[in-house]
C-alpha cells in the first residue's frame, strides 16, 4: 500500500471523523439537556425559543427563526406548543401587522427562574471550566460560519 492509499484510508476512519465528534457530542448534550429539560416539561427546541424570548420578549416568529436557524414549518408547531402550554402568546406585530410577534406570559417569565441553573448543570457534567466552555462555543461558531460561506 503506498502513502497516498493510507491517507485516503486514514480520512475515511469514522473515528478520523469531525462530523462524527459534532454528532456524538450532539448525541450526549441532547441525552443531557432531555434530563435537565424534563421538569420544566420542555423539549430542547422549546427551551432554545424560551432563550431567545428571556433574552428579548415581544419577537417576531422570523426574528426568531433568524435566531435559531429554524424555518417557519419546524418553528410553527414549537410555538403551538408553548402557546398551548401557557408559557408565550403569538399576536400580531404592532410594527408590522403582517408579522407575527411572540411575548412571554407570566408563566413564561416564571418558568426563567426555574430553567436559571440549567447552564451550569451542563458545564458540570462536561467537566469545563467557563473559560473552556466559551473558547469551545468560539470555535464552534467559527465552523459554523466558514461552513455556510463555503
Amino acid at each position: 500500500m503506498n502513502a497516498k492509499t493510507n491517507d485516503t484510508t486514514s480520512a475515511l476512519l469514522l473515528d478520523n471523523q469531525l462530523c462524527f465528534a459534532l454528532y456524538s457530542a450532539n448525541l450526549a448534550l441532547n441525552k443531557l439537556y432531555r434530563q435537565l429539560l424534563a421538569p420544566l416539561n420542555l423539549t430542547y427546541p422549546q427551551y432554545l425559543v424560551m432563550l431567545v424570548l428571556w433574552e428579548q420578549d415581544d419577537v417576531t416568529v422570523s426574528d426568531i427563526g433568524e435566531r435559531l436557524f429554524l424555518d417557519s414549518a419546524t418553528l410553527t408547531p414549537l410555538l403551538k406548543r408553548l402557546e398551548s402550554a401557557g408559557l408565550i402568546n403569538r399576536h400580531r406585530s404592532r410594527k408590522d401587522e403582517r408579522q407575527v410577534a411572540v411575548t412571554l406570559t407570566d408563566a413564561g417569565r416564571h418558568l426563567q427562574q426555574q430553567a436559571a441553573g440549567i447552564p451550569h448543570a451542563v458545564g458540570c457534567a462536561a467537566q469545563c471550566d467557563t473559560e473552556t466552555m466559551l473558547s469551545l462555543k468560539q470555535q464552534l461558531e467559527v465552523l459554523r460560519q466558514q461552513i455556510q460561506r463555503a
